[in-house]
């Protein structure tokens, strides 16, 4: 239950920074979300491996390194974390946005670039927190925020830059995502999140284990001192 209530937290402080800062309009969003981000993956990664993203979660299961009831469970803390934060925002400003809307050849542009930014930070998640390759490393978090940010400062005027359908959930409950386009949003970032799994696992073929339900950061170290003895 404590993964759960650590992926709600997180996913709680991402989404009400993203509603907050967008609907404000302040210049430094993007550094906001990735910065929030940062520090809530530092601070829940060694309970739960600070997913914050259903996406993210399906890279993992696929990855092999949760199991189906888990991820489950991790997916219904970042939703209701997410919708929490869009309710917070909704009383703290008065304030609405202006919906972000797609037509046309918009519909494909968001498409492609929420799946290709998703796959980044999924690709990336999977590299630096569940790679034998880096146990322990004091790095992933900001490498993971560092992606959000990079996306949202590069494609957040196409797409909106969610990245995460916790986020369009949420977005969608403040008013910044139109609710006709909440499909774009799901359907891209699962695609995302899937296909990085399946990249990460053709590159690393032999970093492969049974699905566990241990945070990803976890799993890394215990792979590690598993082959650490195993050679010894």
């Amino acid at each position: 239950m404590r993964r759960y209530a650590a992926e709600f937290v997180g996913t709680f402080f991402l989404v009400l920074t993203v509603g907050i800062a967008v609907t404000t309009m302040n210049t430094l969003a993007p550094l906001a979300v990735g910065g929030v981000l940062m520090v809530m993956v530092y601070a829940g990664g060694h309970v739960s491996g600070a997913h914050f993203n259903p996406a993210v979660t399906l890279a993992v299961l696929i990855r092999g390194r949760i199991t189906a009831p888990a991820a489950a469970g991790y997916w219904a803390g970042q939703v209701a974390g997410g919708l929490l934060a869009a309710l917070a925002v909704r009383l703290i400003l008065t304030k609405r946005p202006e919906a972000l809307s797609f037509s046309g050849r918009e519909i494909a542009m968001a498409f492609a670039v929420e799946a290709l930014f998703t796959f980044a930070l999924a690709y990336v998640v999977l590299n630096v927190a569940t790679s034998r390759s880096h146990p322990n490393n004091s790095f992933y978090g900001i490498a993971i925020g560092g992606t959000v940010m990079t996306g949202a400062l590069t494609v957040g005027a196409i797409s909106g830059g969610a990245f995460n359908p916790a986020v369009a959930l949420g977005g969608s409950v403040m008013g910044l995502f139109s609710w006709s386009a909440i499909w774009l949003y799901l359907a891209a970032e699962t695609l995302g999140g899937s296909l990085a799994a399946v990249v990460f696992l053709t590159l690393n073929s032999d970093d492969r284990a049974p699905a566990e339900s241990v945070p990803a950061a976890g799993a890394a170290a215990r792979d590690h001192q598993v082959a650490a003895a195993t050679q010894a």
